[in-house]
């Protein structure tokens, strides 16, 4: 019969209907690992690299420390060692 609609065109359109499925899922699945991802970096970098908080002079003390230790085992250079903390505020 013709004009049923089930010739060979409407199966290639269910497989391209699939295929955009799937891609909605996959742009939404990078979506989420972005917001994710840029999360956990703001997280990480707010709190976790040992930068002291306003006020908080452990945390000062701890930079202090770090730098002090970065010099010795020759990650900085004089020149760096002193500039650093006047950059840092310490």
């Amino acid at each position: 019969m013709m004009g049923d609609g089930y010739d060979s065109a409407g199966s290639w359109m269910w497989g391209f209907g699939d295929l955009m499925m799937l891609g909605v899922l996959v742009l939404i699945g990078l979506a989420a690992s972005a917001v994710v991802t840029a999360t956990n970096r703001a997280h990480h970098s707010a709190a976790g690299d040992g930068a002291p908080v306003s006020g908080d002079a452990g945390g000062r003390d701890r930079t202090r420390q770090v730098l002090d230790e970065r010099y010795a085992r020759g990650e900085m250079n004089t020149d760096d060692y002193t500039e650093r903390p006047h950059t840092l505020g310490l």
